[in-house]
């Protein structure tokens, strides 16, 4: 056997074994896109339920999370269903900034009608 023959045995068999990693590596990402989605949803929703989040905070951090789908969708268009590096880093930032604000209006003393403010 020559050198050329064991390249191409090798190539053979390391194919299927690259394409499983960048499909899995693709639905790592999907799933950590999506699970960062959710986290964000029950933390505006945690915020809702112990009254740290008003009725206005709450709208315009909805309205946020909505405007990041909407962009992320339109990504996905722009390239048969998938998000380039380019598109994923500028969604983790959008996400990290719309986390901030999360924090921020959760933190604020501001708090909904008639719930008391949380004691520290």
């Amino acid at each position: 056997m020559n050198l050329k023959h064991i390249i191409l045995a090798f190539s053979l068999v390391a194919l299927p074994a690259t394409a499983a990693l960048a499909q899995n590596s693709t639905h790592k990402q999907r799933h950590s896109i999506n699970a960062r989605k959710e986290n964000q949803q029950d933390r505006i929703a945690q915020g809702v339920k112990s009254g740290q989040l008003t009725a206005g905070e709450t709208a315009k951090l909805e309205r946020q999370q909505a405007g990041i789908n909407k962009e992320e969708k339109g990504m996905r268009a722009q390239d048969n269903g998938h998000l380039t590096a380019q598109d994923r880093h500028t969604l983790a930032s959008q996400q990290n900034q719309e986390s901030r604000r999360i924090e921020r209006d959760k933190e604020n003393s501001k708090t909904a009608p008639g719930v008391l403010p949380p004691t520290k």
